[in-house]
């Protein structure tokens, strides 16, 4: 048995209320390090990639604290995933094909007034999602609307009409 498994138990779930704390430490450290290396918008405006890979994290931590998943290669596993995804977010900046394959692109839901019904339908808006929307950016009526697009991070923005 190495020094570590002394430290952090078997994989199997039998470790020591001690170990237990200790994978605790070790994990919490090791998962504060994964967010500075995927960057502060994996947890701000969150595209499709950010939430898949922050529920992976998440449950591979979850996994190698209980130990129902071995320590050293789910670490590694997870490592390598939040430096994938380091690298995608740092090409999507020169990629403008890579760009719209990880995030999408943005929808226009209003444009002068008219409601485009479709676009909601397609990205699951309703009406009541659509006037939250327009309150957030204190917009009183859709007719005062110049521009309305559902963005790639999920909010939507508004550009009133000049009056």
């Amino acid at each position: 048995m190495t020094w570590l498994h002394q430290i952090i138990g078997p994989d199997d779930g039998t470790a020591s209320i001690a170990q237990f704390c200790a994978r605790a430490a070790i994990l919490f450290v090791y998962g504060l390090l994964c967010i500075r290396i995927a960057g502060r918008r994996t947890f701000s405006d969150l595209s499709p990639l950010d939430i898949i890979v922050s529920i992976v994290v998440g449950s591979n931590i979850s996994r190698t604290m209980t130990g129902r998943a071995p320590f050293e290669p789910t670490l590694a596993a997870t490592l390598v995933l939040v430096l994938l995804h380091r690298l995608v977010a740092m090409t999507t900046v020169r990629s403008n094909l890579l760009s719209l394959f990880a995030k999408g692109r943005p929808a226009v839901l209003i444009r002068d007034g008219k409601v485009f019904r479709k676009a909601m339908l397609r990205h699951g808006i309703s009406e009541q999602d659509l006037m939250e929307g327009l309150r957030m950016e204190q917009v009183e009526k859709i007719s005062d609307v110049a521009l309305a697009t559902m963005e790639r991070g999920g909010k939507i923005s508004v550009v009133p009409k000049e009056s």
